[in-house]
């Protein structure tokens, strides 16, 4: 069992959170030893700054433009107007179901702390463990997809600046190694993330709200509301139009994945139960307008499709900003907010999973838990847990020099394995009964009741049919390698759970022991 943590004094409110109520926080420590949690990181996050982390991780709107070459070949404009809408009522439904978990059980922890203390007592662990390993590994896919995402539009802007250049696969995995390092840099220092969290907030919605004004304004000519809202486009090779819709959908999947991703912040900010359901749905609810609308709006400044879908840059989004604007320059500069809100996501990505390793360590999950479930005195962050995984997107990096599809594999991996690991403590939430856990001030009934289905049933979905090959015939270099990912990532973690996991991971009745005896000796805070 790890040693008691000494009592400390009561860190004081945050100016970030503002009201200056020493009663708040110290209730929320009361509730995180009732956990078997002593408070170790001070409790800095505003509802706007964890709001600002949730949404510049998922922000929709750049997620479009990220990967907006695999929607415009599986389905053209009728995928991504239609999707955003269809992925946004699913999104309601996933943020719903976490939501509802976030406000009755608040833990950094998050979907892995769910499933210890909802699944049935002789098969918590073994869920708790799974559900940990799902998560982290999604995050540091979404790192990875993140940094390649930013990296390929760096990429991209120097190419439409030098046409004669051709870009070949070492120019993006440096621009992918810089991109990591540069948030890895920034995620060293905890006292400055709340502001950055939301800087990067408003630097998403102001870059949102130029590029919608300006690429409509100035495009030449605009396509009318036919090819908009009618015009399907199948360049997969798939025969059947409705497979080709389906795995299209990973583009507007992504848009709005690491839903969760407020929840880890939950002991960083005051009230966490009322505060991260609100930075869940108010993610959602932003993502979907801001998404939608800007679709619309650039696909009425569409000049010419086909030029998207072959762009010697590699990115259709810049294109696209090419043909209204008719300016390099000016392409670039609106690219460049593109890149500017991705860093800010690439910032939140590895707040998030820097937090996932840290809290999933300090129950023994994880090989090296000692060292990543440190907290740095004076940096106030998990800086090992933080390096650690920092360094595997760095290595996972180095697959895209060998194969674009593997590495895309592992994009679409993200997806699957976090809605794999909300799915784990929902079902056991379930099977328990939801009437049979204390509720947070955030909870629905019938309509969490249906918003559980859906995100059970969507995730057996996903599983399946985002397995499937995104072009035909599949063939060695541009098969779906996902379910390898699967498989590997399944692996390593039943192979440290037999070796060392299965003896090592903190049980449920350990943890509640420990919160009997902080409790009596009033041992609360770090």
């Amino acid at each position: 069992m790890n040693e008691e943590k000494e009592v400390g004094v009561v860190p004081s409110p945050s100016a970030d959170y503002g009201n200056g109520d020493l009663k708040g926080i110290d209730s929320d420590a009361l509730k995180l030893a009732e956990m078997g949690y002593s408070q170790d990181m001070q409790r800095n996050f505003s509802v706007w700054s964890v709001l600002g982390v949730g949404f510049s991780l998922t922000n929709s709107w750049f997620g479009i433009s990220a990967a907006l070459i695999t929607g415009i070949n599986s389905g053209g404009p009728v995928l991504i107007v239609y999707g955003i809408i269809l992925i946004a009522l699913i999104s309601t439904c996933v943020g719903i179901s976490l939501s509802e978990l976030a406000s009755a059980l608040p833990n950094a922890g998050g979907q892995y702390f769910w499933a210890n203390e909802l699944a049935p007592k002789q098969y918590a662990n073994f869920a708790s463990y799974l559900t940990g390993w799902f998560a982290w590994a999604g995050s540091v896919f979404t790192s990875a997809s993140v940094a390649l995402a930013v990296g390929s539009a760096g990429m991209g802007c120097i190419q439409l600046s030098h046409p004669d250049l051709v870009l070949e696969p070492w120019m993006t995995f440096v621009g992918y190694q810089v991109v990591n390092l540069f948030a890895f840099w920034f995620n060293c220092y905890g006292k400055t993330l709340p502001r950055t969290a939301t800087i990067t907030l408003w630097t998403s919605l102001l870059s949102f709200f130029i590029i919608l004004v300006a690429v409509p304004a100035k495009a030449p000519t605009h396509q009318n509301a036919k090819f908009v809202f009618a015009n399907f486009v199948n360049a997969t090779g798939w025969s059947q139009n409705g497979i080709a819709f389906i795995v299209g959908l990973v583009n507007t999947n992504w848009a709005f994945a690491c839903l969760d991703c407020a929840t880890h912040m939950a002991e960083e900010v005051a009230r966490p139960e009322k505060m991260i359901p609100i930075a869940i749905m108010g993610t959602v609810g932003i993502g979907f307008v801001t998404s939608w609308f800007y679709s619309v709006a650039l696909f009425f400044s569409v000049g010419d499709l086909d030029q998207l879908l072959n762009t010697l840059t590699g990115v259709p989004i810049l294109e696209l900003f090419f043909q209204a604007l008719g300016s390099r320059a000016g392409a670039i500069v609106l690219e460049c907010l593109i890149i500017a809100t991705g860093v800010g996501c690439q910032i939140a990505s590895h707040t998030w999973q820097a937090r996932l390793c840290w809290s999933f360590a300090r129950d023994r999950g994880l090989p090296g838990s000692k060292f990543l479930s440190k907290i740095h005195p004076t940096l106030d962050v998990p800086l090992y847990a933080h390096m650690v995984s920092c360094i595997l997107v760095a290595i996972l990096g180095c697959l895209y020099l060998g194969s674009y599809t593997a590495f895309n594999s592992m994009v679409t991996a993200c997806i699957v394995l976090l809605y794999i690991s909300y799915t784990i403590p929902v079902v056991c939430l379930l099977y328990k009964g939801r009437n049979n856990i204390p509720h947070g001030p955030f909870w629905m009934g019938p309509i969490g009741f249906f918003a559980n289905i859906v995100l059970c049933l969507w995730t057996a979905f996903t599983f399946i049919m985002y397995s499937f090959p995104s072009i035909m015939p599949a063939e060695a270099g541009n098969m779906n390698y996902v379910s390898a990912v699967y498989g590997v990532i399944t692996a390593i973690m039943l192979s440290y759970w037999f070796i060392r996991g299965k003896a090592t991971f903190r049980r449920r009745d350990e943890r509640h022991e420990v919160a009997d005896v902080a409790l009596r000796e009033g041992s609360v805070v770090h």
